[in-house]
């Protein structure tokens, strides 16, 4: 076989696959950017929580240490003041720049938190905000 005939082969072979390794580079690249996307995003969502559970927290135990004292001191019995734990876990939360809801009781102080984040590239989808919520509750230490 001579080498012009060689090349013509060749030729005609590749004609037909014109453009296709563009097509598959540019279906890679956006499978890429996809998944890019999507790790982005469970990251802000990941953050997200562990911002609320750990302001939830803490906001739970400063209305813990709010104890009733006159019963301590009456009774010996290490009881919650429900009014002063509201107050200090609500105003916890206010100093952090969140929002939340505190119920207390005589043994324990429940907060729930809902912390509100700007997506990254979410808003290409119609959603512009991350809304999480997580719930910590804290009892007195009585031992």
């Amino acid at each position: 076989m001579s080498l012009r005939r060689l090349y013509g082969a060749v030729s005609r072979a590749a004609r037909g696959d014109r453009g296709s390794a563009t097509a598959f580079g540019l279906f890679l690249i956006l499978v890429v950017l996809v998944l890019a996307g999507a790790v982005l995003e469970g990251g802000n969502a990941m953050s997200a929580r562990g911002h609320a559970t750990d302001i939830a927290q803490q906001a739970a135990r400063a209305g813990a240490n709010k104890l009733n004292l006159a019963a301590l001191r009456q009774s010996g019995v290490v009881q919650i003041d429900p009014a002063a734990a509201q107050a200090a876990a609500t105003n916890f939360l206010s100093q952090m720049g969140e929002h939340g809801t505190v119920t207390a009781t005589a043994q324990e102080v429940r907060v729930t938190v809902t912390v509100t984040r700007p997506g990254i590239l979410v808003p290409i989808l119609g959603v512009d905000t991350l809304t999480v919520k997580a719930t910590a509750t804290a009892t007195p230490i009585t031992a």
